[in-house]
């Protein structure tokens, strides 16, 4: 599983995380920078990503509709790139855990 960061996370993230998460995508990359969280949610449980975002609509998603997808929710509020590129370097090996339980369905990191 990838990882696929949402419209409210800098698409350059793809780029400075290539070394911890390899096939890390972002929505603008794949023609969905525009599109609705449920298209979003669709692509993301169709091609094996793990959806990582701001938002909160894909935490209820997440609740509701369950895995798969899996979410990770970024709660840092208005916050630099470099500082979410350093929450998730930090927390990769929670992350890669999180991937590997194929019973958790979500994740909040911040």
């Amino acid at each position: 599983m990838s990882l696929l960061l949402d419209q409210n996370l800098s698409p350059r993230l793809v780029q400075s995380l290539a070394d911890v998460f390899p096939g890390c995508v972002h929505v603008r990359d794949l023609g969905l920078a525009s599109a609705d969280d449920s298209a979003v949610w669709d692509y993301a449980k169709a091609n094996g990503h793990v959806i990582v975002s701001k938002d909160s609509d894909f935490h209820q998603m997440s609740f509701v509709h369950g895995p798969p997808p899996k979410v990770i929710w970024v709660r840092l509020g208005n916050s630099p790139t470099v500082q979410i590129e350093t929450l998730l370097r930090t927390r990769a090996a929670e992350i890669a855990a999180f991937i590997a339980d194929p019973t958790d369905a979500f994740l909040v990191l911040g």
